[in-house]
């Protein structure tokens, strides 16, 4: 299972951030978890969306390099430890994380730990074999 995820190239620049936002929030897209890597002169916008194809249209009309990447949404309870717990167990098979940012669900029962792998698939069945869920955008009331 998987979920999309836009990642948008962005200018490191005053205002970028904010056109953006505000391109999103006129459409009344909602954006569900976000993180940012950046550099001196641009940076990686990752977004959860509701919609997420029509998000990148809307981010494209206005000249934003966006793409669309299936991540993986681990289920993890919210407690201390929990995120470790997945870590060690991807860590033990030798997959790498490429990135890794997370979504807490709105009763504070669950988070979700958004992550990038190499092989979705392999990453899924590892996880599976370990009593660890993954879900897709529809359990996380994205569609």
């Amino acid at each position: 299972m998987t979920v999309s995820q836009l990642s948008i190239f962005v200018e490191n620049r005053q205002g970028t951030l904010a056109a953006l936002a505000q391109e999103l929030a006129e459409a009344s897209v909602d954006v569900r978890a976000m993180t940012i890597a950046d550099t001196t002169d641009f940076g990686i916008l990752r977004l959860i969306v509701r919609d997420p194809e029509r998000a990148k249209n809307i981010l494209q009309a206005k000249n934003f390099v966006v793409a669309i990447n299936q991540v993986l949404a681990v289920e993890i309870p919210d407690v201390i430890g929990g995120m470790a717990n997945v870590l060690r167990i991807l860590d033990s098979a030798g997959i790498n994380i490429e990135y890794m940012y997370d979504l807490l669900a709105a009763n504070r029962k669950k988070a979700y730990l958004i992550t990038r792998v190499e092989n979705n698939q392999k990453t899924v069945e590892l996880l599976e074999q370990n009593g660890i869920r993954t879900v897709d955008g529809a359990e996380l009331g994205l569609i």
